[in-house]
Formats: C-alpha cells, sequence, structure tokens
C-alpha cells in the first residue's frame, strides 16, 4: 500500500541472484545472530552484545518505520528465506528527492557480493520508482569493505564534511557518498549539495 508522503510497503526486490524482502517476526534468531558481531558494532550503532531483547526492538522499529512509510529496510536473501544481511533507505527529503541508504551482511556471507548487488537493487528501485535523484551513504572511511561495494555500485565521495557518530566503541567520523547521476548535470549536483549545507532548495 502506498499514500502521498510514504515508501511503499509492502516491497519485495528482486535480481542478480538476490531477492529483498521485509523482515518477519520469525527471522528473530538469525537477526541476533547476524548483529551480534564485533566488526557491524564497530561501524554502527548497534548494540553491543546483541542478544534477544535488542533484536525484539530492532524488529519492531524496523516495523514501525515501515507501516509509518518512513523508511525501507529489507532483508537480504538468495531465496526469500534466510536472511544474510540488510538493506535500508531512509532519511528521504521530498523537497531536493534526496535520500540516504545503508547495507551490511553477517560475516558468514560476506564476500559474495551480496551487500553489492542489494545496494544495485535498491539504489535502482529508489531511482526509477520513488524517482530520487540523489542517494547518498555515509560511510567511515576506515571500513574498507563498505567502501568497496561503494564505489562498486558507482558511489563516489562529495568532499562535504565528515559527520560524527557514536556508536558502542566510541565516535567515528562519516564521509558522505553520492550515487553518480546518469541524467542529471553536474551544475544540478552542485544546486543540492549547497541545498543540503545551506538550506536553499532551487
Amino acid at each position: 500500500m502506498t499514500t502521498p508522503g510514504r515508501l511503499p510497503y509492502p516491497i519485495t526486490l528482486s535480481g542478480d541472484g538476490l531477492t529483498l524482502r521485509e523482515w518477519r517476526d520469525d527471522d528473530l534468531d538469525e537477526l541476533v545472530a547476524m548483529l551480534d558481531e564485533p566488526d557491524i558494532a564497530r561501524w554502527t550503532p548497534m548494540p553491543s552484545p546483541f542478544d534477544t531483547e535488542a533484536g525484539v526492538a530492532y524488529l519492531k522499529r524496523a516495523r514501525q518505520g515501515r507501516l509509518s512509510g518512513q523508511r525501507i529496510q529489507l532483508v537480504i536473501t538468495t531465496d526469500g528465506a534466510k536472511p544474510l544481511g540488510e538493506v535500508l533507505l531512509f532519511g528521504v527529503d521530498a523537497g531536493l528527492r534526496e535520500a540516504e541508504l545503508g547495507y551490511l551482511v553477517g560475516a558468514q556471507h560476506r564476500r559474495r557480493g551480496l551487500a553489492a548487488g542489494a545496494l544495485s537493487l535498491l539504489s535502482a528501485y529508489a531511482r526509477s520508482t520513488l524517482k530520487l535523484n540523489r542517494l547518498l551513504l555515509r560511510i567511515d572511511p576506515g571500513n574498507t569493505a563498505s567502501t568497496a561495494v561503494a564505489r562498486r555500485c558507482g558511489y563516489r565521495l562529495t568532499g562535504e564534511p565528515p559527520i560524527l557518530q557514536e556508536g558502542p566503541y566510541g565516535p567515528s567520523s562519516l564521509d558522505t557518498w553520492e550515487l553518480v547521476s546518469v541524467g542529471g548535470s553536474r551544475m544540478e549536483r552542485l544546486r543540492n549539495v549547497a541545498s543540503r549545507r545551506y538550506g536553499r532548495r532551487g
């Protein structure tokens, strides 16, 4: 179901051997096993340790965010069943037609191209269906695996000032990456950057 100003729910995206689907209550055990992991705690604001209580709260927030139409939060699978990771779209600014994306993959499922495949699928959906022009990632430069995924999917550093994020292991500094526009001009992208920084809309 879709209403004005809300993101579509529910959705399923498929392509390149992946199926991205909504979270379900019976994903709890797999979710906890996937997120209770040092690398995820290091690079994200996830609680650590990530236990069953944290998992229940996480699924509740995910459901609320989806029902309110404020974000897209999908499980990465290869068969529509077992969760291997997650990909998100959030922080939508309808005026600037932009949004932020994020992704993570469980430790046992990395180096299989899952993050890049899921990010590409959701980025294409955001461009073609949601009609968003500016798609952003925020990545700690020390997270070289994530920056490699960003580059592979066509994202590039914007040069915007770093953003401070607090996490279980202390603060981190996040660089902003942007999906290189196929149709928009460089001047249009620069106007979008100025609008974001200084509150002007063209």
